[in-house]
């Protein structure tokens, strides 16, 4: 059941401001238009995102857009992990569009699965892996260990408490025979500074990543084959809701079940928010690629 009930958002809605976009809007009874739209939805809703999570922020933002442009009126609210779902499963927020399955939040279903709604899979291929620049000599992380001279003996890591390092040092080192080569952790913001610099200088690099990531994108890199699937399987990147959010909201909770994004459209709008307008509010920005990607983001609702 909703803590906060249909009649007590609008009420709220009547005597706030919000912000919507990365703005500061006003709110007024005019500007709200009523408790509900033509379509039989309510007219707000709550959207929790990860923080830090930069697919989740940025397809956040694509739908506080799409669905403004419907009427609706949409709050983000950027809070961690575990109690964005605890919200959720309260009622306190509607949707979170970034929940990662079977493995990475499975937890949070074990405990509040009853309370939640799947809307489905938007991205299919999340994954951890290690990348190489585009003309690096091997396919595969088989090869790596014959061909680590031609890497400089060097594996470049991010943070040393990472779950991704912890995973290399203990089923990707060992189960391909890489224990000469060495591991180096240090930041992410230092290995994408690395793969930045070496794929510029046209030298040989050697990194582990997450997928979807906007650094395939903005650098000529690609994915090496695990064929012993020491990183673990492909995750899905799921919308999840609060329970009766589909009964509630069911023209919304359609569209977002139908949803899709591949990395055509992922990856280039993450390089645009987290590299190329790093530090700046991804309200507007998200907007500007909206109006370049309009048809596409018009689908999305059937507008």
């Amino acid at each position: 059941m909703r803590k906060r009930t249909t009649g007590t958002r609008v009420a709220a809605a009547l005597a706030c401001t919000l912000i919507a976009g990365g703005t500061l809007a006003a709110c007024s009874a005019e500007a709200g238009g009523g408790d509900t739209l033509p379509n039989g939805d309510p007219r707000s809703i709550d959207v929790v995102v990860f923080s830090g999570w930069p697919e989740g922020i940025a397809v956040s933002e694509l739908w506080r857009a799409a669905l403004e442009s419907e009427g609706y009126d949409v709050t983000l609210t950027t809070a961690d992990a575990a109690p964005a779902y605890l919200g959720l499963a309260e009622g306190e927020y509607d949707i979170v569009l970034d929940s990662w399955m079977p493995v990475t939040h499975e937890a949070y279903w074990d405990e509040y699965g009853d309370q939640l709604e799947n809307l489905g899979a938007w991205y299919t291929d999340a994954r951890n892996t290690m990348v190489v620049n585009q003309e690096a000599p091997i396919e595969s992380l088989a090869e790596l260990a014959d061909h680590a001279d031609e890497f400089g003996g060097r594996i470049v890591g991010m943070e040393p408490g990472a779950g991704l390092t912890k995973i290399t040092e203990e089923s990707v080192i060992p189960g391909y025979g890489l224990e000469n080569m060495d591991f180096v952790t240090s930041s992410t913001p230092a290995l994408l500074a690395e793969i930045k610099g070496s794929t510029a200088a046209g030298e040989n690099v050697v990194a582990t990543l997450a997928r979807p990531h906007w650094a395939y994108d903005a650098f000529p890199i690609r994915d090496l084959e695990d064929p012993e699937g020491a990183f673990g399987g492909a995750e899905e990147i799921r919308t999840t809701a609060r329970a009766g959010f589909q009964e509630d909201y069911p023209n919304a909770a359609r569209w977002l079940s139908e949803f899709e994004m591949g990395d055509e459209y992922l990856l280039p709008l993450c390089n645009l928010l987290f590299n190329l307008n790093e530090g700046k509010k991804p309200g507007p920005i998200v907007d500007e690629w909206v109006a370049d990607n309009q048809e596409w983001v018009d689908s999305l609702t059937g507008s």
